[in-house]
């Protein structure tokens, strides 16, 4: 295992779409390994491959709920339902400090192959639900100012120009 590079706000990478991850091998594995350590160290609790400059559509999250680690790898996924609606702030290790509301939905399916390449089906509410869509955003190259209106959009980018001026990555 490695920590990588967390790649932040304004790297191109972060606004690709993700291409899907075709065969699982000891490369996906070790990626998956190295994901899950930069995690931890960051601390976060959800991170994209494409957040460590890998344009492939994988993410690990991991809410530790009572402080216990339960990792969930998602290969390939898609969100396949959603129900209810929350509105919490949110932040990103890719925007390192900077928090912002932002409205999801309370309830999320999710549809993927795991690390051994089954197909798995998991559904998560509250926090887990907003890992799920944060980090299937990112495979589609969004962030999750992105999914503000218009007015406040560009005022959280305006705050985080200037968050980025007195706080560089």
């Amino acid at each position: 295992m490695a920590l990588r590079k967390i790649v932040k706000h304004g790297d191109p990478v972060l606004r690709r779409k993700c291409l899907a991850v075709k065969q699982i091998d000891k490369e996906i594995l070790r990626l998956i390994d190295d994901m899950f350590e930069t995690m931890y160290d960051a601390p976060g609790i959800g991170l994209a491959a494409n957040q460590i400059g890998v344009p492939l559509r994988l993410a690990v999250i991991d809410i530790q709920e009572n402080g216990k680690k339960s990792p969930i790898v998602l290969i390939n996924p898609k969100v396949v339902e959603l129900k209810g609606r929350l509105f919490e702030e949110e932040g990103c290790l890719s925007i390192p400090g900077f928090l912002a509301p932002v409205k999801r939905y309370a309830f999320a399916k999710v549809e993927a192959l795991n690390e051994k390449g089954f197909p798995v089906t998991l559904t998560g509410e509250g926090l887990l639900s907003r890992a799920f869509q944060h980090e299937t955003d990112h495979l589609i190259g969004k962030f999750f100012v992105d999914r503000a209106s218009l007015l406040k959009r560009l005022r959280m980018y305006g705050a985080i120009r200037r968050y980025k001026k007195t706080h560089p990555w």
